[in-house]
């Protein structure tokens, strides 16, 4: 496993991580913003740290708005994980290759806990 990190999906999402920014320090990289302008993807950098933010796009409600990002080191470790977390929980997107060049899947466990799995080609 290359990392976890907490991921973070709120509405005004520049403002949020400007806040943080703020009170934490650190830098605010690699924002990528959808044609409406609001935030598809942003991190703030703390230290050896990053919690990535986006905007909610209204898919997210309060209690459901921070889950857990693993980013794997081959391809069949984000399967078996994959594989292991759905058993029993719930596959909010299935696993698949993406624009970004990555194999991503969105997985909420039997416990409720949110992962983001990606692996970058």
């Amino acid at each position: 496993m290359k990392s976890a990190s907490p991921y973070v999906f709120i509405d005004n999402c520049i403002e949020v991580m400007e806040y943080y920014q703020n009170l934490f320090g650190g830098e605010i990289r690699n924002v990528q913003k959808s044609g409406d302008g609001k935030c598809l993807h942003a991190e703030l950098q703390l230290g050896n740290s990053i919690i990535h933010f986006s905007d909610t796009f209204g898919n997210t409600h309060e209690g459901d708005n921070v889950r857990i990002s693993l980013e794997c080191d081959s391809e069949e470790e984000i399967r078996r994980v994959y594989d292991t977390l759905s058993q029993s929980g719930k596959i909010t997107v299935q696993l698949q290759n993406t624009f970004w060049g990555a194999i991503h899947a969105n997985v909420v466990d039997k416990f409720g806990i949110g992962w983001l799995l990606n692996f970058q080609k």
